[in-house]
């Protein structure tokens, strides 16, 4: 099969594509043939190895995983002997990281409780959009910020997967949302509906003297205390992701800010039965940058990692 191997920490446009053996289940794993995957931040970091501090998570050398991506759709084609929630022929998607990465394959093997049954009516690149960057926003929105009607909403980096997702979950709980980010992606925001479009490279919203109930940022580029002061009373602070250092930060500054500054630390695939609900009521949908062909992954990830996509950079297997 083919896969993207890195077997040393590298630049991603170094990347091979090369020919390997089709893996063997373990007795929880079923073998995916691989339809669909995605490109995410965790990719972008463990392939360089950056910021160093992950390769106490990846290898101290070079990771311990040689095949990088962590979402997929696709088929089952084989099942371990204590399998019980899948068999051969069933379409699957979901997100894999909670127990290992190799998405960037022709085939993969999953432990059985990172899968989903995909819907008939949602389409593979669709569903490997779907289980990562949704659930930051779901579990961002609704399970820390406890979102209600009509709330006032900013999204930092919300032209990409999180974002777009976020912005459609919080409009099905009709919120006021504004969305920050290069203006290269504005227009694309706007046509999704966003109800203000800020470019962080000619504004600063911190400094707008604007208030929200909450802020959901993917970028976390700031001081705690300037996100607190774009809080109205009771409202909170949600970071989905950013430099380890500024997170740190954040952590250290719950010491003064107590609930209103958050870390989301995403449980994979929790609520995603809940997200495939909406997508098949017609509530939101996938902003696709894609499909791309497998061999363009080494280039996408630089891609991801400069922030030139708009929506969820999906490849087609």
């Amino acid at each position: 099969m083919k896969a993207v191997l890195a077997k040393t920490y590298r630049k991603p446009e170094e990347l091979e594509i090369s020919e390997i053996p089709v893996p063997s289940p373990k007795e929880n794993e079923v073998i995916v043939k691989v339809k669909a995957t995605t490109i995410n931040d965790w990719d972008w970091a463990l392939v360089r190895g950056k910021p160093m501090v992950y390769r106490l998570l990846y290898g101290l050398f070079k990771p311990k995983k040689p095949i990088p991506g962590m979402e997929l759709s696709g088929i089952v084609r084989s099942v371990g002997s204590e399998v019980t929630s899948f068999k051969e022929g069933d379409e699957v998607f979901g997100d894999t990281s909670q127990y290992g990465w190799g998405t960037f394959a022709e085939y993969a093997c999953v432990n059985e409780k990172s899968l989903l049954l995909k819907p008939e009516k949602m389409s593979f690149e669709d569903a490997a959009a779907m289980p990562h960057a949704s659930l930051l926003a779901w579990q961002s929105l609704v399970d820390i910020g406890k979102v209600s009607e009509g709330m006032k909403i900013l999204v930092n980096g919300a032209g990409g997967g999180m974002g777009t997702f976020g912005l459609q979950i919080a409009k099905t709980f009709n919120c006021q949302v504004t969305g920050v980010d290069s203006g290269a992606k504005l227009e694309m925001m706007k046509a999704l509906g966003f109800d203000e479009v800020i470019d962080y490279q000619k504004e600063d919203f911190t400094q707008k003297g604007v208030l929200y109930d909450l802020i959901i940022d993917a970028k976390t580029t700031r001081s705690p205390s300037s996100y607190i002061k774009c809080l109205k009373p009771g409202g909170k602070y949600i970071t989905v992701g950013g430099s380890p250092l500024n997170l740190i930060r954040l952590l250290l500054s719950k010491i003064i800010y107590k609930d209103r500054i958050n870390i989301l630390g995403l449980v994979p695939n929790k609520g995603l039965d809940i997200i495939v609900d909406l997508y098949l009521e017609g509530k939101i949908k996938t902003q696709l940058d894609g499909p791309y062909p497998f061999e363009k992954i080494p280039e996408l990830i630089r891609y991801f990692g400069e922030a030139r996509h708009k929506g969820k950079i999906v490849v087609k297997v």
